[in-house]
């Protein structure tokens, strides 16, 4: 008995097509060239920043005509050499690296307890005036500190210090006649200024950092007994090791780099300091500060673009440093990237 045919089949289909070796056919070459095109569109967005970055370097290299000061530019200013910048590099520093250090202080304290200590609606609450911070114009800082933290420092501060601390190496007072440390303008408020410029960036990517930590790591901690300052120590800080480094790198260039606000408590006195009371000048504040003089001289224009290439190349260092050592941690917490 023949087997009765399937539902449906009538037995009259047309038999299948044999397969065929042949490529699948490809896009047209209009569709080739769509997709070129549009690959070109999204690659050009990414030059952008590359571009510019280049452009800043000729530029500045052509305008600031190295072979008119080669290595005197980073001697001392005066003299046979009224050019020498040494003293704005190092004033640059002398602001920029304690400014850092109390920035990250704070930030770190600010992070640990808003993240830590601190009950949830009162860090809801407190966390914007951290934020806020950050949009403060720079020369409100500038005219606050001059107006108001000026004369606290002339009056009682320096003679604190003077008085009490005389005996270490830099604290007693001096006779400059350039520099009364009744003023309280100098490098110490430049300092506070910078420390307060770059506590925002510093604290909002510490407590993000901080934040960041999976909370069964902080839930296995406490079990074992652990306080919650040791479960920070042991557990939020090693792993958020990255962020913390993130915010000094970037604390620092936003330290070194500011200018409106340095200019005006600063002193701008163009020589190194005699005492931890004493003006000093910075890069970026001299070359805000003169501006005008390099529309008349050339010889100051070059000199400022010169000084402008070696902020430009400290910045830049100090980035692609940060960037190689943020990755370098990264890379021994997450074996195998």
């Amino acid at each position: 008995m023949s087997p009765t045919p399937a539902t449906g089949d009538t037995g009259d289909r047309e038999p299948l097509p044999a397969p065929s070796n042949e490529p699948p056919a490809g896009p047209s070459p209009r569709r080739l060239g769509r997709a070129t095109v549009g690959k070109v569109i999204a690659f050009l967005p990414a030059l952008v920043p590359t571009a510019i970055v280049v452009a800043i370097v000729v530029t500045l290299v052509s305008s600031s005509h190295l072979h008119n000061f080669g290595w005197r530019f980073f001697e001392a200013g005066g003299g046979s050499n009224p050019y020498g910048d040494l003293v704005f590099i190092v004033g640059s520093f002398l602001t920029a690296v304690p400014a850092l250090f109390f920035s990250m202080l704070i930030g770190l304290g600010i992070a640990i307890a808003s993240t830590t200590y601190l009950p949830s609606f009162l860090s809801k609450i407190l966390d914007p005036f951290v934020d806020l911070l950050a949009g403060i114009p720079s020369v409100v800082y500038g005219i606050w500190a001059f107006i108001v933290v000026a004369p606290v420092f002339g009056t009682l501060v320096n003679p604190w210090a003077v008085a009490h601390l005389s005996f270490l190496p830099g604290f007693a007072s001096s006779n400059h006649p350039t520099s009364p440390t009744s003023l309280g303008v100098g490098v110490p408020l430049a300092i506070v200024v910078l420390t307060l410029m770059a506590l925002p960036i510093t604290t909002l990517l510490i407590r993000d950092a901080l934040r960041s930590i999976p909370r069964d790591l902080w839930e296995s901690g406490l079990a074992l007994g652990a306080t919650r300052w040791e479960v920070v120590r042991r557990v939020s800080l090693r792993h958020g090791s990255r962020g913390i480094w993130s915010a000094a790198f970037l604390g620092f260039g936003r330290a070194i780099g500011e200018t409106v606000a340095v200019a005006m408590v600063i002193g701008s006195a163009d020589r190194f300091p005699v005492n931890v009371y004493d003006s000093s000048n910075t890069m970026a504040a001299y070359m805000f500060e003169n501006l005008d003089a390099a529309l008349v001289n050339p010889l100051v224009g070059y000199n400022l673009a010169e000084l402008a290439l070696v902020l430009l190349a400290i910045t830049l260092a100090v980035n692609i440093l940060g960037r190689r050592l943020v990755t370098h941690i990264y890379a021994q917490e997450v074996p195998g990237l």
